[in-house]
């Protein structure tokens, strides 16, 4: 298997507010984490600054407008409670796009059997017209649309495990049967939807679990709706949501994640890209806000990228 890394120094320069958990040092400790010799083999790329246009696949062009014109020239701007943008948002977001759909080019012109794009800011929260939870623009949704356009994929399969609901991917596919997405969250938590009731076109799939739910609870979640969904879909290309806030260490929420469940989902759509995909698989970094859990949990979901 070969499996490609994307990264860039410009995530770092998306600057947050101090104490805001979405801050830089994420990345610095995912760095510190891979340069490790255990993945001495993976395949390291710059990630490339995005195509504006294709920001236009997911989100409305006035809304695009309105994201530009909040970037400030100094300092940090407020888009909402708890999303902010500084000078150089608006390129950092732009590269994570850009690193996304590379990946996409990645795994379809066979550079690489899958992808793990570690970028920010995160954008599963981006609804079609709204920035929101540490969100700018909703770079998954961006990719898959891009797998569509650009190579032709009928069918294309979004995997959030991220411990928060990605209202904004949801939201941006509720009524398009060929983009599947499915989503293991903690409920009650922002932000507030996720119900299993949620189903669009019957392309959703939502798994919400209790507060203080462990890792049995987690796996049959993916054993009995996920899998299950992904198997009848059938898709050309799996994205993953790759959120590592619903590990026991992380301080916004109340799930009691390993490493190790992280490692096994990893596995159990690895097989399924395998079964359906050409093993086709992108992973886009999302949330996580302990350093440890976060290193630690990335360091395993790579690592399993790499063995596939």
């Amino acid at each position: 298997m070969v499996t490609r890394l994307y990264t860039h120094p410009i995530f770092l320069e998306h600057i947050t507010p101090p104490g805001h958990p979405e801050r830089p040092d994420r990345l610095r400790a995912i760095e510190r984490v891979l340069d490790d010799e255990a993945f001495a083999a993976l395949d390291r790329a710059e990630a490339p600054e995005g195509d504006e246009a294709t920001i236009l696949y997911a989100h409305p062009e006035q809304f695009v407008a309105r994201v530009r014109a909040a970037i400030p020239d100094t300092g940090i701007a407020r888009i909402d409670a708890d999303t902010t943008a500084s000078p150089k948002s608006w390129q950092a977001a732009v590269t994570a796009i850009g690193a996304a759909n590379a990946a996409v080019d990645d795994v379809f012109e066979r550079r690489a059997d899958n992808v793990f794009v570690a970028a920010r800011p995160p954008g599963h929260h981006a609804e079609k017209t709204t920035s929101m939870g540490f969100c700018l623009f909703n770079t998954a949704a961006i990719a898959a649309r891009y797998a569509q356009r650009k190579h032709g994929a009928e069918r294309v399969a979004i995997v959030d495990w991220d411990v928060h609901h990605g209202n904004g991917t949801q939201d941006i596919f509720w009524d398009d049967p060929s983009v599947l997405y499915c989503s293991t969250h903690q409920m009650p938590l922002y932000p507030g939807t996720g119900a299993r009731s949620e189903t669009g076109a019957g392309n959703i799939v939502n798994a919400p679990l209790a507060p203080r739910t462990g890792s049995d609870m987690f796996r049959d979640a993916f054993l009995s709706r996920v899998l299950p969904a992904l198997d009848n879909f059938a898709p050309d290309l799996i994205i993953i949501s790759a959120g590592f806030d619903a590990h026991h260490r992380d301080p916004l929420a109340e799930i009691n994640l390993t490493e190790d469940d992280f490692d096994w989902a990893t596995g159990q759509l690895i097989e399924c890209a395998g079964r359906h995909s050409g093993n086709r698989l992108v992973s886009l970094l999302e949330g996580g806000y302990d350093l440890q859990g976060l290193a630690f949990s990335v360091a395993a979901h790579v690592g399993r990228l790499m063995k596939g």
